[in-house]
């Protein structure tokens, strides 16, 4: 393969965020593929918060990244040799590809997809894994209904932003919380939501009294925590929480804080429930039709922080636990051609 070859390699535990020190950056040739397999070289990866999870020791929804291999993660890719039915040169196809410029896999654990849908960096954000974990936590877990209260946290962010969206489709009263003025502002005016939350300038539960007088009938939650306590006091008889995240507590996975306030779930007949994309896997085509038509109709935009360069992972991971992304991060490793 005359392209360089990069890869990003968890290289050491880390105590609390990821920085530096914790990757290593390899150039070791990929094989070519066998019979059922493609070769692909990325164009656009992902950067998440469920990173710091996957580098943790923790019996968790998949196994741990072991010191030594391949960071895991999404990415958007093109098929560059194939021996594979299902995959032609040219081809694209998206799913757990690692932390690397190019990479090796057997055609089935990836999903091919058509490039002339939609930019590929959407790939990553709005008709990727954070539009579908917005889609089916907020519809499927949180079902909410016209007139309801809904509160988000992390509501700037990748699965955030498109939640409050879908939220306010589905005629709901939209709460978001955020950090910092240039966030909720981007909250308030781009997407129209009816009340905004800056949670590094107000007392989350006074704030919570103001913005939702009549109460919480859904929570999307991705922060944990204090946050999680304030809202639990305020919910309403039959409200449901969804847990998508706990970004809050990812500096202390092996023993984080739990709720305290759970027992409002009792006296209110609450429901509190986590979720991750491994229970919705096979519905992904319903949420990507849905996603697509809401955008190509106007009703709904999917907000994208691009960084380019593979180089730039270690910075981007701070970035994301730091709140200093805008949308969906994600890294640029090719450019898109001109539509």
């Amino acid at each position: 393969m005359s392209e360089p070859v990069t890869q990003v390699r968890f290289a050491q535990e880390a105590d609390g965020i990821p920085n530096a020190e914790n990757w290593q950056f390899t150039h070791d040739p990929i094989p070519p593929p066998e019979e059922g397999e493609i070769s692909v070289k990325m164009h656009f990866l992902s950067v998440d918060p469920a990173m710091k999870g996957w580098i943790t020791n923790k019996r968790s929804y998949i196994r741990p990244v072991k010191i030594g291999e391949v960071m895991r993660g999404f990415g958007v890719a093109e098929v560059t040799a194939s021996r594979s039915d299902y995959y032609q040169v040219g081809d694209f196809c998206t799913g757990f590809t690692g932390i690397q410029t190019h990479g090796t896999f057997n055609s089935r654990h990836l999903r091919k997809v058509d490039a002339s849908l939609a930019p590929l960096s959407s790939l990553m954000g709005g008709l990727g894994m954070p539009g579908f974990t917005a889609y089916f936590g907020l519809l499927d877990v949180g079902q909410p209904q016209a007139g309801e209260t809904v509160v988000v946290s992390s509501a700037a962010g990748a699965v955030g932003h498109i939640v409050c969206q879908i939220a306010k489709l589905k005629g709901c009263r939209v709460v978001a919380i955020a950090g910092g003025p240039e966030k909720c502002r981007y909250l308030s005016e781009d997407l129209g939501v009816d009340a905004v939350i800056d949670y590094r300038h107000e007392e989350i539960a006074s704030a919570l009294k103001k913005a939702a007088p009549n109460g919480i009938d859904v929570y999307f939650d991705g922060v944990g925590g204090d946050m999680l306590d304030a809202v639990l006091m305020q919910i309403n008889r039959l409200a449901r929480i969804v847990l998508c995240g706990a970004i809050s507590q990812y500096e202390n996975l092996i023993k984080p804080e739990g709720p305290g306030n759970y027992f409002q779930l009792i006296a209110q007949s609450g429901r509190m429930q986590g979720f991750t994309m491994r229970d919705y896997m096979h519905r992904i085509p319903e949420a990507f039709v849905d996603l697509l038509t809401w955008q190509n109709e106007g009703k709904i935009e999917f907000r994208e922080h691009i960084i380019n360069g593979i180089d730039q992972f270690p910075r981007a991971v701070e970035m994301i636990f730091q709140g200093e992304n805008q949308g969906k991060l994600m890294l640029q490793l090719i450019s898109e051609p001109e539509a």
